[in-house]
């Protein structure tokens, strides 16, 4: 394994190149790529300076690379690396640059079913019961870490209930029903389509106070190293077929970690590796081997 220096607060892009790069299903798609025809063309394109960095770390016995190259690519489309970046929304950037710069739309299409999941919305009228759905892609399943009270929730599976749980929207939150012709009282619920055979999960731990200032949840919330998303989500909160729900099981790949205050801080990954089946921390150019019990510090805080 090999790592990448930081540059300048780069930390945040260092830890999801790693995770990109580490998925052999991703770099399988980057591998087969159009190399663009020119110079010019080749120093724009995000997914061909992902591959030459990829082969870069490959090529020698290097402790680490600069991903120079890359970086200079990612100004180009206006990406400021030398910030504070959130991981979740440079993750999203970074993806979405990737899938438009693809021009092979069978690469595309095997890209977007790598990570894409579909979930199915339902706003339901509580005076007339008429109910209007709609499915939506997402590439994150983005949870919350408190309950609609605001108590800290305990677990990942916790979470996943809570994002899932249908909710009332009442008062300032009510719908307008057109069956009604008023603004009514509605059930918000969601229903999961399609998961696939990369999930990535968001725990929503930067919040917004009335204050509109940022703040960082940190406490203690443990997550598995296999999922079954059968044993979590009950039938009424699922979509789909027996056949779709069979794959519905997952094992952990890798952890971005954010240590520090929601203004301030630095970001590291650890990354289980799909060809040794071992954990590795990338903290920029340094890489270590590291446990399953090392992984379950990223957690968070305990309550003092």
């Amino acid at each position: 394994a090999v790592g990448l220096y930081n540059m300048g607060h780069t930390c945040c892009l260092n830890s999801l190149l790693q995770v990109f790069l580490m998925n052999i299903h991703f770099t399988g798609i980057l591998r087969r790529i159009t190399v663009p025809p020119n110079a010019s063309l080749k120093r724009r394109n995000v997914p061909y300076q992902m591959l030459l960095l990829l082969e870069k770390m490959q090529s020698g016995k290097q402790k680490a690379v600069f991903p120079t190259d890359l970086a200079r690519c990612l100004s180009v489309h206006r990406m400021d690396l030398f910030m504070q970046h959130d991981a979740a929304q440079l993750y999203l950037t970074l993806w979405n640059l990737v899938k438009m710069q693809i021009k092979d739309q069978d690469l595309v299409t095997k890209l977007s079913d790598l990570y894409t999941i579909c979930v199915q919305e339902h706003l339901a009228c509580q005076i007339c019961s008429s109910e209007t759905k709609r499915n939506s892609n997402m590439l994150t399943l983005p949870l919350p870490v408190l309950d609609s009270n605001s108590h800290k929730l305990k677990t990942l599976e916790d979470c996943l209930q809570c994002f899932f749980h249908p909710e009332e929207l009442t008062g300032h939150n009510m719908c307008f029903c057109e069956y009604c012709e008023k603004k009514t009282p509605f059930l918000q619920s969601m229903k999961l389509v399609h998961l696939p055979q990369t999930l990535t999960i968001h725990l929503k731990r930067f919040c917004f106070e009335r204050s509109a200032s940022v703040h960082k949840l940190s406490h203690c919330l443990p997550f598995p190293e296999e999922l079954d998303f059968n044993a979590v989500l009950t039938e009424q909160q699922s979509q789909a077929h027996d056949s779709e729900k069979a794959a519905w099981q997952y094992e952990l790949f890798a952890v971005v970690t954010h240590s520090g205050s929601a203004n301030f801080g630095h970001y590291c990954a650890y990354i289980r590796s799909l060809t040794e089946c071992k954990w590795y921390c990338f903290n920029d150019s340094t890489v270590d081997q590291v446990s399953w019990d090392d992984v379950k510090c990223t957690y968070g805080h305990s309550d003092l």
